[in-house]
């Protein structure tokens, strides 16, 4: 007397062994999902793009601005110095200050 036939539904029993199934039912759906986080992912990175381009951009203005004064810095440091050995006495103007005594 076999005892495995007289249990109902024992043969109906479907384990992880015997399925052959995919573990997505509708392979369609998940192309659609990949599509729909690509499209969500390529307008997140669309919009950073335009962010740092837009920061690229005051970067490099700030950058100009930078130069422009080190440029006019230096351009005025170099016209000074022939300036500042021209205002320094000689040993002319040296000898033409005189000394007093201030009686109190």
């Amino acid at each position: 007397m076999p005892i495995s036939t007289a249990l109902k539904g024992l043969q109906s029993i479907k384990s992880m062994q015997n399925v052959v199934k995919s573990g997505i039912p509708n392979k369609e759906d998940s192309d659609f999902i990949k599509l729909y986080m690509f499209e969500k992912e390529r307008t997140r990175l669309k919009s950073e793009e335009v962010r740092i381009l837009l920061r690229l951009e005051i970067i490099q203005d700030r950058l100009k601005e930078i130069q422009a004064y080190y440029d006019e810095k230096a351009g005025d440091m170099h016209s000074v110095k022939p300036a500042e050995k021209s205002k320094k006495p000689k040993k002319d103007d040296e000898k033409a200050w005189k000394t007093m005594s201030i009686d109190y």
